[in-house]
């Protein structure tokens, strides 16, 4: 059983939602200071911090349980024992069963592979459908099978002055000759949330497999792939709390059913056939989802991890709103995507008029606050901004972030504004 699935006080009475300070406790990293600063951490889409007891949960197995799988002696059967069990927690994460839980060095390699497989079962005139939204581990897997097999590639639009899909577009760019639909559940360039229900509804109407890029969805909103309903899904721990690995959802019968490279001797049934070589066992996300679980109660671990998401997600919701705000009131400063009322994770991008972004991470950063700058490999994104080659600023609330730490920023943006010259 979980440690997670549920906390209670000493009377057995379940406990409230782990307060904010509580949080905070379990990250190491936010005792770091820089230039005198408490550094805050607006890093979360492109990582997460990496609170104790994960940390805690890779060194026991480096130290305690170290072997390869399938072996008969103790440390291998332990090992065995510990990665079924993170099938088990990840299949709770996600909604699945544990024969769907493939893993691999991250999402894109996950991708790329799983593009290779199922594109040795397609037909030169098949084609696939992405989107301008989706980061570049969404599309640059998929049109490799362009030259590889001679698929066609469609794309659909994104609306630039909203940061949304279009879904007329969307809608035309499905055909009889479509076979799959990959599309991010949420833009980790700019926040917007996609409709992925709707998606696969109108691409199972032409019937279309899809996939479902959840790497920026995954540490804000509870994933569930039978209600959804798709084919495919993958996200990475490390952008929720966990270490660098990839986790990849495939229904068990497309699992069992694709040509997957792999070696002779390998495993052939799922999900192991869609693994290739040793895993990184000391990362494998249990604890990381452990850790979500942990911070509210409920009868379950899924339960724990509904309660968990629902109250994160209010808290998020009240710094998105005021981060949104503050910068709205900036003079120089634009914003980009969806308001804070709108369908979006806490996630916000911005430019500040004449001021690179590459220089206004790098001036932040000298104030303790630190937040990433670019493309963020969402390329098509910042293209139909017309930001290229520059990019933008981009800040994302974790679970640890404060109102404080949002007015630092605020504060931060506003001081350089003052600051930097205009032309």
């Amino acid at each position: 059983m979980s440690v997670a699935l549920q906390k209670q006080n000493s009377s057995g009475a379940a406990t409230a939602m782990t307060s904010i300070e509580e949080i905070r406790r379990c990250f190491p990293a936010l005792a770091r200071t820089h230039n005198g600063y408490p550094v805050a951490y607006f890093d979360g889409p492109g990582g997460t911090q990496v609170p104790r007891m994960v940390v805690e949960a890779m060194s026991d197995y480096l130290y305690h349980h170290n072997a390869n799988t399938h072996w008969a002696y103790p440390t291998s059967e332990e090992t065995d024992a510990i990665i079924d069990s993170a099938r088990n927690v990840l299949a709770d994460f996600l909604n699945a069963s544990p024969a769907e839980i493939v893993f691999g060095a991250n999402m894109t390699t996950l991708t790329f592979h799983l593009a290779r497989a199922f594109g040795r079962g397609c037909e030169p005139d098949d084609e696939i459908v992405i989107t301008e939204l989706d980061h570049h581990a969404n599309i640059a897997p998929w049109r490799t099978l362009e030259k590889e097999c001679g698929l066609k590639g469609r794309m659909v639009k994104m609306i630039p002055e909203t940061g949304e899909l279009d879904w007329e577009d969307f809608s035309r760019q499905l055909t009889r000759q479509t076979k799959l639909v990959a599309l991010g559940a949420a833009s980790n360039a700019l926040g917007t949330i996609n409709d992925v229900k709707r998606a696969g509804e109108m691409a199972h109407s032409f019937g279309a497999k899809v996939f479902v890029d959840a790497v920026h969805y995954a540490p804000h909103e509870l994933i569930d792939v039978r209600d959804w309903n798709c084919d495919f899904l993958a996200c990475s721990a490390y952008k929720f709390y966990g270490p660098h690995i990839g986790i990849l959802y495939g229904r068990r019968d497309l699992l069992d059913s694709l040509d997957f490279p792999k070696l002779i001797p390998a495993p052939d049934s799922a999900p192991e056939r869609a693994e290739t070589g040793t895993q990184n066992h000391e990362g494998i996300a249990a604890a990381a989802v452990d850790f979500l679980a942990s911070l509210a109660p409920g009868p379950t671990l899924r339960g724990c991890l509904h309660a968990a998401f629902r109250q994160l997600q209010e808290r998020s919701d009240a710094l998105i709103t005021q981060l949104w705000n503050g910068l709205q009131k900036i003079e120089r400063v634009r914003l980009y995507g969806t308001p804070p009322d709108a369908a979006r994770t806490p996630t916000i991008a911005f430019t500040i008029n004449d001021v690179p972004s590459i220089e206004v991470a790098k001036n932040l950063a000298e104030r303790g606050v630190f937040l990433s700058h670019g493309d963020f490999y969402a390329m098509t994104v910042v293209e139909r901004l017309g930001l290229a080659p520059d990019g933008l600023v981009r800040a994302g609330c974790a679970c640890y972030t404060t109102v404080e730490e949002v007015d630092r920023l605020l504060n931060g943006v506003r001081k350089l504004v003052s600051e930097a010259p205009s032309r």
